[in-house]
């Protein structure tokens, strides 16, 4: 390696799932805006051509020809002299599906190299469509550098980092499409400080930005110097590209340090994350815009984050009134609305909520017509103009048209701090106005912390014994554990909605088990003759 020098881009990008022509003009924009800087090499996150991680779609013949078809003519291109790129995309090789990361510069794909840790972060199909690539050796650049490209969690752990030293990377670089999780910008930045101390070389490590369904991947990419120090820190939840300048000095590549760019964490994160999840939902799906029924600290916040997301001239509210007297808070729900700078109409649900109890007779419960007269003038209004119902997920299930809850991570007393954090602040890039958007009565309406710490708790999987050893009474725990039955047997189809924490094992919507609160069950060993034996060991009997 003769040459000093050279200059990479982060290419930070928003890929649109499955639009190939679309997310390759992304990379052409990229590029061009790259090359302007002076870039030798434009790095993309993991996937970039396919839009991100969609193993249904890598399954399709089709679709497989589309990405590589353009990832051919995106190498032509670079037959121009200009900036050499690094492309994610699924790519078939002897039957088989890899998640890749190809090299194209001088008008041909130079290398290609395949992840190897599939299913590292709980996606299931990855590792069932995908196959694992073997262990990588270090990509030569232009007789400058060599390069070792990892994909996603691949930096997990040391082996595919370790193998890239040991056969002379002289730099590392990570093309991830990392969903965002609480708390997860400590485990990124752990595992890429672990291993530039294991290798001792530089580490760039680039993430995908945008809504995927409910994952929302919120860039945060950054660069670590071979002693560990932070040279760039790109934005979150925002798409951006970023020079950053390499020399290699006594023997090892340093880089020049640049923007750091400050994160949001805790609730600003979570915050930030639901409406950039919402924006995108609504970009992809071609909604017109938001609709939603005002009316309590909720709706509040699902209407501030519907206003940062796609501005108030693309949002409608409405107040439902159930009864001819009943007011329900219309006046907060109005000042809510003209705070947002957004239309809010008052929409007289009580003659189909009579229409209802008269055609069902005096069976049905109150609360059941009322929900379902709400749906169904929900459902027509947003039908009637293409929007986006903004909806809870108990009123989802009888919904027909596109519904989303910006909400739904969150519990009541998350809903409250969240409504503070709001009257103060408001996110980078966000198109709704500063100043406070709560009422101070809905403020002041403090939310049960045992409940949602019970509903947590059953959430998690947690024992009814555990919870009221925690100090709850058993008589609340068991009567919450009913109600999160009912709640999930009646709301098949739940609205759409941000997913802040790893998926667990998803639980059917109709069973019969009860925890009844019993002590922690002790198998009684003595009655087990054998478990798990291997067919070479004696026969139990």
């Amino acid at each position: 390696m003769t040459e000093s020098s050279f200059r990479l881009a982060l290419a930070q990008a928003n890929a649109t799932l499955g639009d190939v022509a679309g997310n390759a003009d992304l990379v052409r924009a990229a590029r061009r805006e790259a090359a302007l800087a002076g870039a030798d090499l434009v790095l993309f996150p993991e996937l970039m051509l396919a839009g991100g991680q969609a193993p249904g779609l890598a399954l399709l013949p089709a679709f497989q020809d589309a990405c590589r078809r353009t990832c051919e003519a995106l190498a032509r291109e670079t037959a121009d002299g200009g900036p050499a790129v690094l492309l994610g995309l699924p790519w078939v090789e002897e039957g088989r599906i890899y998640n890749a990361l190809a090299l194209l510069d001088g008008g041909v794909i130079q290398a290609v190299r395949f992840k190897v840790r599939l299913g590292a972060e709980g996606d299931d199909d990855e590792a069932r469509v995908f196959s694992p690539g073997p262990l990588p050796g270090p990509v030569p650049f232009r007789g400058r550098v060599r390069l070792g490209l990892a994909i996603g969690a691949d930096i997990a752990d040391e082996e595919v980092a370790e193998c890239l030293a040991e056969t002379g990377a002289e730099m590392l670089l990570v093309a991830a499409a990392s969903a965002f999780r609480r708390d997860t910008g400590d485990v990124r930045m752990n595992a890429a400080v672990a291993r530039v101390v294991e290798t001792g070389l530089p580490l760039a490590w680039l993430n995908a930005v945008g809504g995927k369904d409910e994952r929302v991947l919120d860039g945060a990419s950054f660069a670590l110097d071979h002693e560990r120090n932070l040279t760039h820190q790109l934005p979150a939840f925002a798409e951006a590209l970023a020079v950053m300048a390499w020399r290699r000095e006594r023997g090892a590549w340093r880089c020049e340090a640049g923007e750091i760019a400050t994160v949001p964490t805790a609730d600003a994160a979570d915050y930030a994350a639901c409406v950039l999840g919402l924006r995108d939902h609504v970009r992809r799906t071609g909604s017109a815009g938001l609709l939603l029924a005002l009316g309590g600290p909720d709706a509040a916040l699902a209407a501030a984050m519907a206003v940062d997301a796609v501005g108030p001239e693309r949002v409608r509210a409405v107040v439902m009134a159930m009864s001819d007297t009943e007011d329900r808070g219309a006046a907060d729900s109005r000042a809510v609305a003209q705070a947002l700078g957004i239309p809010c109409r008052l929409v007289p649900a009580a003659p189909l909520g009579a229409l209802l109890a008269e055609t069902l007779g005096a069976g049905i419960e109150a609360a059941t017509g009322a929900a379902a007269a709400r749906g169904a003038l929900l459902t027509a209004l947003a039908a009637q103009e293409n929007l986006t119902l903004l909806t809870d997920a108990d009123a989802a299930g009888s919904l027909r048209v596109d519904a989303f809850d910006p909400v739904k991570p969150f519990s009541a007393t998350e809903i409250a701090r969240l409504c503070e954090l709001r009257q103060r602040w408001k996110p980078a890039g966000s198109l709704g106005p500063d100043g406070a958007i709560v009422p101070a009565a809905w403020l002041a309406q403090r939310p049960d912390p045992q409940r949602d710490e019970i509903l947590s708790a059953l959430g998690q999987g947690r024992r009814v014994a555990e919870i009221v050893a925690d100090g709850h009474a058993r008589e609340t725990v068991m009567a919450l554990q009913e109600e999160l039955r009912r709640t999930r047997s009646r709301a098949p189809s739940a609205a759409a909605g941000v997913s802040l924490t790893a998926a667990g094992p998803r639980q059917p919507r109709r069973h019969g088990f009860v925890d009844c609160g019993e002590p922690v069950h002790q198998p009684d060993a003595a009655l087990v003759r054998g478990v798990g034996r291997s067919g070479g060991e004696s026969i139990d009997f």
